[in-house]
């Protein structure tokens, strides 16, 4: 028999990685909020039978306020999973609980996963399982799941849990005092007289849910046709309640869940105060990477290093696969003239599949490099650290500071960073958010930035590049500002961000997420660039007759209708103009039609640019491909998650208009100071 385990819990403490090791999967873990978005599921098999595990987003409480929130508490409270699993950070039992609390009252069968045990020992903070479990009534393991710890146990205590359950659990009731448990036990009275209001929630804790407003027992109270007989027991008797409290009824619930809670940590908790001086070293670390004076500099320092060591590192392996693919090229060419094939699949071979795949391909080691660098910050802790410090940033220019989480992950990809604004609450944040982040320079764009730096830039090419970085960041702020200042006017809220405990990486986890995004670049350049590469090669061959990537051919044709708009940008030539055009498809295919249209040649398309650009008009050329359109795969992210056409052309439109007056701006500027 198969059954449905929902694994939730608070963000970041360790749910995805304890889903990975239950279930054999790779999903991306990050040290920080908001890393699952969405549900995921996967599987694991005993000799006892199957399960199917739903990994869902992070969320503090069942009152959902974004809309990750949302999927989790709606599969939580509508779909009625046959068991939960609730991860609690070992280290920061209390602020588990409060959820863990909420889904008993729920009737939910639980087991709870007391995550992060190394951690919580070297804060000297001791657990008593046993006694944790006999207050809360349920089963209780410890693990580690970065360390696979613990994890064969949990499956054992789930599928015992499963396996012995005959009747769902009702028994907790959390005691909520003298004041509050008469006008709850009349509107549970009420209610049991009723259908339910949603299958399989107590009569009980639907009461407590109704005073506390919560909107989907609202709106089944509603559709049950009893809110308005709800609503008059709250009047009626919740009044007396509120005057002899002296606060409202919202308040007095949690107040009194979160005394539960209080109560039970106290029970089951010991802390070895012996260990503050420990404790304060985390501190006196977050002191100097917070700090109003430090934290920005030394965010930007961490950052450029990054870029300077990606290319130290990178540059001599680019070198080796250059030598390879040109080798390949030749030698394929020559092996392929021989055994009497036409001249115009030799070109086929050499200049479209070798000459512009590789043209692309080149660049793995500097993509490798950068994500491994990115996996250490995020795992170490410091990438949280740099959200919190660009916090005040962002919030000057009217913007949520959570945003800059989905404009982090922009550097990956846009596509999961566009995702990712589900955990921002209000829908004004949420859209400026979407808007601006195209401006965010994903690891697509940077075989671009690699391949110009070097050939412009010599020894300045990481800065160069880390220039680009920042400028992308400089303009989503500069056009959040102008975006929430006109067509979303409105008060950003303030940033409550946790800061995660400070880990060391471990070696298996940056190599495999570095691996990972590698791997997905690879996998693009072998199909969608490939395909892409190929249908520019055709166009430079078609019509029959013309000399191959001429101005005569088709490419030829489109390149030179567009290039007269590039001209005030420095790069009005049909190349750039074809190479721009097919970067709609995909930013990496912007290489690979120069690659395809220049051919690798012997010294390569470094040695072939110079004669199209000088060093101002390649940096222009640099920032209009950071800054226009984003890929068709980022701009059918952007629709599906705003849901309007009006948007995406108005995203498509602003952004192509922005990054061309960037590329002029740049270019005119750069001539009238003499550069060029």
């Amino acid at each position: 028999m198969g059954y449905t385990v929902a694994l939730t819990g608070n963000p970041n403490t360790g749910k995805t990685s304890l889903f990975n090791a239950l279930t054999g999967s790779n999903q991306h873990v990050g040290n920080w909020p908001g890393v699952t978005v969405e549900r995921k599921e996967g599987r694991f098999r005993t000799g006892d039978g199957e399960v199917k595990v739903v990994d869902l987003p992070g969320i503090y409480s069942l009152g959902a306020a974004s809309l990750d929130e949302e999927i989790a508490a709606d599969f939580l409270l509508r779909s009625r999973p046959d068991l939960a699993i609730v991860v609690a950070d070992g280290s920061n039992l209390e602020r588990s609980l409060y959820l863990a609390v909420q889904m008993l009252e729920m009737g939910t069968p639980l087991v709870l996963a007391l995550n992060m045990m190394d951690t919580a020992a070297e804060k000297g903070i001791t657990i008593d399982v046993e006694k944790l479990s006999s207050l809360l009534g349920i089963p209780v393991v410890p693990t580690v799941a970065r360390r696979k710890e613990g994890i064969e146990d949990l499956k054992k205590r789930v599928f015992e849990e499963l396996k012995n359950r005959t009747a769902p659990p009702n028994s907790f009731s959390l005691p909520y005092g003298e004041r509050l448990a008469p006008l709850f036990d009349r509107m549970e009275a009420f209610l049991s007289s009723k259908p339910d209001l949603i299958p399989g929630l107590p009569a009980r804790t639907a009461a407590v849910k109704f005073t506390e407003g919560d909107p989907a027992v609202l709106a089944a109270a509603e559709t049950a046709g009893i809110r308005r007989e709800l609503e008059a027991i709250l009047s009626r008797e919740g009044a007396s309640v509120e005057a002899s409290l002296g606060y409202d009824l919202q308040t007095a619930v949690i107040e009194r869940r979160w005394g539960f809670v209080s109560g039970v940590t106290a029970e089951a908790v010991t802390r070895d105060l012996s260990l503050k001086t420990r404790l304060s070293l985390s501190d006196r670390i977050d002191r100097v990477v917070t700090s109003r004076t430090l934290g920005l500099p030394l965010f930007f320092l961490v950052t450029w290093a990054v870029f300077r060591l990606t290319y130290a590192l990178g540059d001599p392996l680019v070198e080796i696969f250059e030598g390879l693919f040109e080798s390949l090229g030749e030698r394929s060419a020559a092996f392929l003239a021989t055994a009497g094939l036409s001249d115009i699949l030799v070109s086929f071979i050499q200049d479209g599949l070798i000459g512009g795949v590789g043209s692309v391909v080149v660049f793995f080691p500097h993509i490798f490099i950068l994500f491994a660098f990115i996996a250490v910050l995020e795992d170490s802790g410091y990438m949280a650290r740099g959200a919190f410090v660009m916090d005040r940033i962002m919030h000057l220019m009217g913007l949520h500071g959570k945003s800059f989480i989905p404009m982090l992950m922009g550097f990956g990809c846009n596509v999961p960073s566009m995702m990712a604004t589900r955990i921002l609450e209000r829908p004004r944040d949420r859209m400026i958010t979407l808007l601006i982040l195209p401006f965010m320079s994903c690891s697509a764009r940077l075989p671009v930035f690699v391949l110009f730096s070097g050939a412009f830039f010599g020894a300045h090419a990481g800065t160069a590049v880390f220039s680009l970085y920042i400028l992308g960041i400089v303009v989503a702020i500069g056009a959040a500002k102008i975006l929430g200042s006109t067509l979303f006017k409105g008060e950003s809220s303030q940033l409550v961000m946790e800061l995660p405990p400070y880990h060391i990486p471990s070696a298996g986890m940056v190599l495999r997420h570095a691996w990972e995004r590698g791997f997905l670049f690879l996998q693009k350049a072998g199909t969608f660039i490939l395909l892409s590469v190929v249908a520019v090669w055709v166009l430079a061959s078609l019509p029959r007759g013309v000399e191959y990537g001429s101005e005569d051919s088709l490419v030829g044709s489109i390149g030179k209708a567009l290039a007269p708009l590039f001209g005030p940008a420095g790069f009005g030539f049909w190349q750039a103009a074809v190479a721009l055009f097919f970067g709609f498809l995909a930013k990496e295919v912007v290489v690979g039609t120069f690659g395809a249209l220049l051919g690798a040649g012997e010294a390569g398309l470094t040695a072939a640019l110079p004669s199209l650009f000088t060093p101002l008009s390649a940096y222009a050329f640099l920032v209009m491909t950071l800054l226009y359109v984003p890929c068709v795969a980022a701009v059918a992210a952007f629709k599906r998650e705003t849901g309007s056409w009006k948007w995406t052309f108005f995203m498509i439109a602003y952004t192509t208009l922005v990054g061309y007056g960037g590329a002029v701006l740049v270019y005119q500027g750069g001539r009238l100071l003499g550069l060029g």
